[in-house]
């Protein structure tokens, strides 16, 4: 049975998610004031650098000329406690003289967990933590990873047919899955920080990775990352040609010849990194990532990309879509090749597991690894 509670942060995190796509580095959060069963203000947070949810809150009840003093404040997200850009919410809650807090999540920044609870109830503000707390907890899944491992969270994303192939063996995929998937795919990269693929996907589709509106409208794009330790990138490829080249990062390697290289550094930048075999450090690339504040990356890469994400241990969430199709052939193109596991004990595991239906396709959501992972 749903509690008053419940039902009023559910509110909060409908609100909260208006922010999706918006608020990195920083997390979504909702807030909802609430007097005499009745909800008097409502905020989200809207952008890093702008007021957080509770502060929102607080300016829509004065707004609608609510009195604040006494009332219950519903939040998805630990107040903060801390100076950063903005001033502590915590503050502002106690000036307001809000009587109760509701809280969904913890802080999970390990400096920070807990003490702005801690104050609160210092203060005699009466305060109520963990309420639709896995809800809460996986709205902010990107942002809790990074902000405790400063590595981005990581989702391979595959459009596959039943037999698990992503194209045919001369390279030709459009489309596999149908438009409602490609909708839903379109959507989860308008919400990631980040796209990543690898150099044969770009020599084999000149993809664009930019982000369309439901209205057909493009968007700015997530920052795009190539996976090219040769520079082999074409200069007229469209990620290094088009309006959003600036957000384009090729990613090389020593070996890459330097002609190449100075092509590339003036249309879009060119970061060298590490590597063996021709194979880009993909751990050393995910820490220079996390520490530019790329808090989710989002691999679109072809089979070879994405097993080198899955085995290595560094791809947090899948998301596999799959169409009513059987391709077949022992040379086409498979949505995870690697090496793959020798032994069924070292299978990689998923959990969390979610299967949607959209449209004719069928949508696969779910963590890689084992709990404790």
């Amino acid at each position: 049975m749903r509690t008053a509670d419940e039902s009023f942060l559910r509110r909060a995190l409908q609100l909260a998610r208006r922010g999706v796509g918006r608020t990195s580095p920083n997390p979504m959060v909702g807030a909802v004031l609430v007097r005499g069963g009745k909800i008097i203000g409502e905020g989200w947070h809207r952008r890093a650098g702008l007021p957080h949810a509770e502060i929102e809150a607080l300016k829509d009840a004065a707004r609608r000329g609510e009195r604040v003093r006494g009332a219950t404040l519903f939040v998805t997200l630990e107040p903060c406690c801390t100076h950063g850009r903005t001033p502590p919410c915590t503050e502002a809650i106690l000036a307001a003289g809000i009587r109760r807090v509701v809280v969904g999540a913890a802080d999970p920044n390990p400096a920070h967990a807990g003490k702005g609870l801690v104050l609160l109830r210092d203060a005699r503000v009466a305060v109520t933590a963990g309420v639709l707390s896995a809800e809460a907890t996986r709205l902010n899944e990107a942002f809790n990873h990074w902000i405790v491992r400063q590595t981005p969270f990581v989702t391979v994303k595959a459009a596959m047919t039943l037999d698990g192939k992503i194209a045919t063996a001369s390279g030709e995929s459009k489309w596999i899955t149908g438009e409602r998937s490609r909708q839903v795919a379109m959507r989860l990269r308008f919400d990631s920080d980040a796209v990543l693929v690898g150099i044969n996907t770009v020599l084999a589709d000149d993809p664009s990775l930019t982000a369309r509106a439901p209205s057909g409208r493009v968007r700015k794009p997530p920052r795009r990352f190539v996976l090219d330790a040769f520079a082999r990138t074409p200069t007229d490829s469209v990620l290094i040609s088009d309006e959003f080249a600036a957000l384009t990062t090729v990613v090389v390697s020593r070996a890459a010849p330097a002609r190449r290289v100075k092509a590339l550094a003036k249309r879009a930048r060119v970061l060298l990194a590490p590597a063996r075999a021709g194979r880009i450090n993909l751990r050393w690339l995910l820490k220079r990532l996390g520490g530019e504040g790329v808090t989710s990356l989002l691999v679109e890469g072809g089979g070879e990309v994405n097993a080198a994400f899955l085995e290595a241990g560094l791809a947090q969430r899948v998301a596999f879509f799959y169409a009513p199709k059987i391709l077949g052939g022992r040379d086409a193109r498979r949505g995870v090749a690697g090496e793959g596991a020798k032994r069924l004990a070292d299978l990689i595991e998923l959990r969390d597991v979610e299967w949607r239906r959209v449209g004719e396709d069928l949508w696969l959501s779910a963590r890689v690894g084992r709990e404790q992972d």
